[in-house]
């Protein structure tokens, strides 16, 4: 028998469920993402140390949405990057036309070990229409996304 120490997280599966439902649906998927030293992303487009990521097929290439690791290819303001974002640095899952997807817990300690999955449905909110994905909120018990205007 398998301890629970020793099984590998949900966290990647629920992400991979989400995007197909998304991509299956016509929705865009967005993840959320807590920015740190493991995180490779174009850091200018970073606000209060999170990021918001188009992960469609029609704004990435070559995805991987790995066990460790989500990587993609991206244009950002027309140039081309190299995206790497470990899996327990992802806030959040969601379409962006309804907001509906999943939130997830994780840690502001770079040391500590990734905090144990106790992912959280994400509030079902309007969202705006617009090309700017509503950042997760910060500092509550759950996670949950707000539109900002």
């Amino acid at each position: 028998m398998i301890s629970s120490t020793e099984l590998p997280s949900t966290r990647p599966y629920l992400i991979r469920a989400l995007y197909d439902w998304c991509s299956d649906n016509g929705f865009t998927p967005y993840v959320a993402v807590k920015v740190d030293q493991s995180v490779q992303v174009p850091r200018e487009y970073v606000q209060g140390g999170e990021i918001v990521l188009n992960v469609s097929m029609d704004a990435t290439s070559s995805l991987k949405l790995g066990n460790e690791f989500i990587e993609f290819k991206a244009r950002f303001g027309g140039q081309p990057r190299d995206i790497m974002v470990p899996i327990h640095r992802v806030m959040a899952i969601y379409a962006r036309e309804n907001g509906q997807g999943m939130a997830f817990p994780v840690s502001d300690d770079a040391t500590a070990e990734p905090p144990a999955l106790s992912a959280v449905p994400v509030q079902d909110a309007p969202v705006d229409e617009g090309d700017d994905p509503p950042p997760p909120s910060s500092g509550s018990a759950r996670p949950a996304l707000k539109r900002i205007k």
